[in-house]
């Protein structure tokens, strides 16, 4: 798979689908790697080009030492559409990729034409919290965090009947780089941009999962609240909701692409 350097890491990446058809970037969450799009990578790709990447630290993506930030995150974003020489594009992201869009919306808001911020908020959790995570992860690797995750991603009644889908997921996370892992944990201590979103100017969708213990519907009707060209859509799912609800997730995120 080709990768293109950014700043101090090699971001791994891919596209599907015809370049001359509009650009739509996926950002993967935290502990995950482009795969988890497979489902709107097989939806998305006959109507648009289609370019997925791992996050830094994440996948097959470099995992130079840390801290990182979420500027960082966000450029790797703005010299990928500069590799593949994308002038626009609309973006999705998730969880930590979801964090990544709103401050590409509020940076860099003449390269996106629409940006979806899934299973998400404007501060994700508590800076103690991230770097309490990060310092584990560096002692004691990332099994530990893999074994509990499947229960913080998806609802029971999904875990139970799509038990491949998770344990994958969860064997992805497990097989991780602990320092590229720790490293995003100390990107989103720091990140807050609860005081930027009136800045936004990029239509934006805001989905978020009813059963989602992470990020909240409340946390994404906060971002709603703040932006002034903004919708919130309520999905049946837990964290990992494109994975968990792919059809409802798909259409909505056409629709909102078609507006």
């Amino acid at each position: 798979m080709p990768k293109f350097t950014s700043n101090d890491a090699e971001i791994n990446y891919q596209t599907f689908g015809d370049s001359a058809k509009p650009a739509l970037v996926f950002s993967n969450s935290l502990g995950t790697k482009f795969s988890m799009w497979q489902p709107q990578i097989d939806f998305f790709q006959k109507d648009f080009f289609v370019v997925c990447y791992d996050t830094r630290g994440h996948g097959h993506s470099s995992a130079p030492k840390g801290p990182y930030s979420l500027d960082a995150l966000g450029l790797d974003v703005i010299h990928l559409l500069d590799h593949l020489n994308i002038q626009k594009a609309s973006f999705c992201g998730i969880s930590m990729g979801g964090l990544t869009g709103q401050w590409l919306a509020i940076h860099h808001p003449e390269r996106f034409n629409r940006a979806i911020v899934c299973n998400t908020a404007a501060k994700i959790g508590q800076e103690q919290a991230w770097n309490e995570r990060a310092a584990l992860v560096r002692q004691q690797g990332l099994q530990p965090i893999a074994e509990t995750a499947a229960s913080r991603w998806f609802t029971e009644p999904f875990i139970q009947s799509q038990s491949a889908i998770v344990q994958s997921l969860s064997n992805d996370l497990g097989a991780g780089s602990p320092e590229g892992y720790a490293s995003c944990c100390e990107a989103l201590a720091k990140a807050d941009l609860r005081q930027l979103l009136q800045d936004i100017t990029v239509p934006m969708l805001v989905v978020a999962g009813q059963k989602d213990p992470v990020t909240t519907v409340s946390d994404a009707q906060y971002i709603v609240n703040h932006v002034r060209s903004s919708a919130l859509f309520e999905i049946k799912a837990s964290h990992i909701s494109n994975l968990e609800q792919p059809k409802a997730f798909n259409q909505a995120v056409s629709s909102f692409l078609q507006q």
